[in-house]
């Protein structure tokens, strides 16, 4: 494991009410609510054979309804075909390193893969064989980011496709300077009637503090003939940064619907950021999509923004025609630990006390899992605003409370520091109890300090649940996690004695960063001895599911293995993750995410781990589960992630059944 890295971060509304005590935004006006397309009893659409967006379904459900492959016959599953694109770089030449973390796309009888180097290839799904390839030409440069970074493309078809008609089947591939390419499905030639010839220029809206490109990492979301953008950005560099908004855009020509901005006009210009850098989800039916809302500039330290910012580092439900605002729910009251949403919410239809429920679950880096009614906001199970602790920063602000979900239970025990790990301990003389002396914590809203150590960062700014968020199985009501147990602590510097020590400016590697236009910089360490070790007791990462019924646990275990030096660590130690699972109807999970290299399969009812397999680097992608001519694939791509090791790949896996 490694030091922590940069995470990736992103005309219409005003910032609507302020929260009620629940943390609720109310909806501006009765006329959104009763724009609503579809009953209160409809249900999240079923899925299919296909995999036609990041989570597999706009719900975020990652879910398949294909049977085939079974926990009885999982451990026959063989490798189908296997690809590598070419498109990778570790760092050590005239290119950035690169983050690959593209969720393969089976649409239009096409496996649809993007790369960091910001091209897209198509292949047949049963033999791996290139159909065809576009090239943007984008610049290879790491604008935003310290590294390339892709997490694939989406899809759009007409309702009613035109036989022979350009542009009935579209691909779309975001750049990090900006560029949305709309690219024909069949024949990977760029959509004229698109925008100004099949790009748009999402940066001609970057009008404000424009320090840098709306960085289009994350596919867009695709709800009808909406493509919803939302963008990432640098963290951690600057106190005045371009302000949160999301774009919709129509789907065949590119024109601009709406826009939807996270920040009150009258803060826009000394804060930034609120994006939205991650996956969205929406319910179709009901013509919502929910943004899942990050914290604003600088992440750190909040005087240049004690208002209330009441879309910050929420989950926002938006009208998908217009982008009005339906309800909102702050999980971070004056963020200043950058716990950004960083998942899409998962839909899902439950059955609560013999009632059914039109619900959302919205994983949060912060290790809860709220869970609300989608149509509403309203809590299914209580969520609670209890005390936190302040801090001791001149001219900050410290919220009273944060909310606190009730059901299920958090994913991990946020009021203490987990144990010192005795084995890191002797090996590095004591450096871990001492480190651990040194820090500040008081549970999980410890402030920022410039005291001693600062303070423990537990959990860590990377996330308890990553951007792969929770899978759902609507036929069992089961959810499923996969987590990561890290600790961070983060330090201020006054500006002074910031520049004493970091000089001009700080990089991404060494954990320092200015918070330029603050008057603190800070540094952002994990807390690793001298050897690397981890500080804290395993185990590192783990899997769980939970019956969504009752909110209760179904089981939990340690999840991969922790690698260092080429060896492998103990199972039981688990490792930190990156990436979500895949779910099948025929009672398996599928999933990449751990440090080891290994992609797996697990029984959905008892956690037993029943199949693996090794490729070249972490498969930091959520799967994918297809259908085609019959047979069921799963897809994975090995890209890697230097949060959890520096280890790069461009590897794409397919694996099937034996004929």
């Amino acid at each position: 494991m490694t030091m922590l890295t940069r995470s990736a971060a992103i005309l219409a509304l005003l910032a609507g009410p302020a929260l009620a005590q629940d943390g609720t935004a109310p909806a501006p006006d009765t006329q959104a609510q009763a724009q609503f397309r579809a009953p209160s009893d409809a249900r999240v659409p079923a899925a299919g054979p296909d995999w036609q967006s990041f989570h597999g379904q706009v719900s975020g459900a990652k879910f398949s309804p294909l049977d085939q492959i079974t926990p009885d016959n999982v451990a026959q599953l063989e490798l189908a075909w296997r690809a590598q694109t070419g498109d990778v770089s570790d760092g050590s030449g005239d290119l950035p390193a690169t983050v690959w973390s593209a969720t393969p796309i089976y649409a239009n009888g096409l496996l649809y893969i993007g790369t960091p180097f910001y091209r897209v290839i198509a292949y047949d799904p049963a033999t791996g064989e290139q159909v065809w390839s576009f090239d943007t030409q984008s610049t290879l440069k790491a604008l935003t980011q310290p590294a390339l970074k892709n997490r694939g493309v989406a899809y759009w078809q007409a309702d009613d496709p035109q036989h022979g008609a350009a542009c009935q089947k579209i691909v779309y591939l975001g750049t990090m300077d900006a560029q949305l390419f709309a690219i024909d499905a069949d024949s990977g030639v760029p959509c004229e009637d698109f925008a100004n010839g099949g790009v748009l220029d999402v940066n001609q809206w970057n009008t404000l503090n424009d320090r840098w490109p709306l960085s289009l990492l994350q596919p867009p979301t695709i709800v009808g003939d909406h493509v919803i953008i939302g963008w990432a950005g640098n963290d951690w560099d600057w106190a005045e940064a371009p302000p949160g908004s999301v774009f919709s855009v129509n789907a065949q020509s590119g024109a601009l619907e709406w826009t939807f901005d996270t920040l009150p006009e009258d803060i826009r210009a000394r804060t930034g950021t609120a994006n939205v850098w991650t996956a969205m989800s929406a319910d179709e039916d009901r013509g919502i999509v929910y943004l899942p809302v990050a914290s604003p500039s600088p992440n750190y330290w909040g005087g240049n923004r004690t208002e209330d910012i009441p879309y910050a580092t929420s989950t926002t439900a938006l009208d998908v025609d217009t982008g009005e605002v339906i309800w909102s729910r702050q999980w971070v009251h004056h963020d200043i630990w950058d716990y950004d949403i960083n998942a899409a919410p998962t839909l899902m239809d439950i059955t609560v006390d013999g009632e059914n429920v039109p619900a959302l679950m919205q994983p949060t880096k912060m290790g809860f899992l709220f869970v609300v009614n989608r149509e509403t906001g309203e809590d299914i199970w209580r969520i609670e605003e209890r005390p936190v602790p302040a801090g001791d920063i001149p001219g900050e602000r410290y919220a009273e409370t944060q909310p606190f979900p009730t059901v299920p239970a958090p994913l991990l025990d946020q009021s203490r520091l987990p144990d010192v790990w005795t084995l890191a301990d002797i090996a590095s003389f004591g450096e871990c109890s001492a480190l651990w002396e040194d820090m500040r914590y008081d549970g999980m809203y410890t402030a920022p300090t410039t005291e001693g150590a600062g303070a423990g960062a537990y959990p860590n700014s990377a996330g308890v649940v990553q951007w792969g968020g929770v899978g759902f199985d609507p036929e069992r009501q089961i959810a499923v996690v996969n987590l990561s147990h890290v600790v961070q602590h983060i330090q201020l510097y006054d500006r002074s004695r910031y520049d004493e020590i970091n000089g001009a400016a700080g990089t991404g590697e060494s954990g320092f960063h200015p918070q330029t236009g603050a008057p603190y910089g800070m540094s952002l360490k994990t807390a690793l001895n001298r050897w690397g070790m981890p500080c804290w007791e395993p185990p590192f990462g783990e899997i769980m599911a939970i019956d969504m019924t009752s909110g209760e646990t179904l089981w939990r275990k340690p999840f991969g293995m922790s690698q260092r030096y080429g060896f492998y660590m103990p199972e039981s130690w688990g490792s930190p993750t990156i990436g979500g699972p895949a779910i099948t109807a025929g009672g398996l999970i599928f999933i990449g995410a751990t440090m080891d290299g290994m992609v797996r399969a697990y029984d959905l009812e008892t956690g037993e781990a029943l199949w693996r397999d090794l490729t070249e680097a972490p498969s930091v992608a959520n799967p994918a589960v297809f259908e085609h001519e019959g047979a069921q694939y799963v897809a994975f791509v090995s890209g890697g992630n230097s949060i959890l090791k520096p280890s790069v790949g461009d590897m794409v896996s397919v694996y099937r059944l034996p004929d």
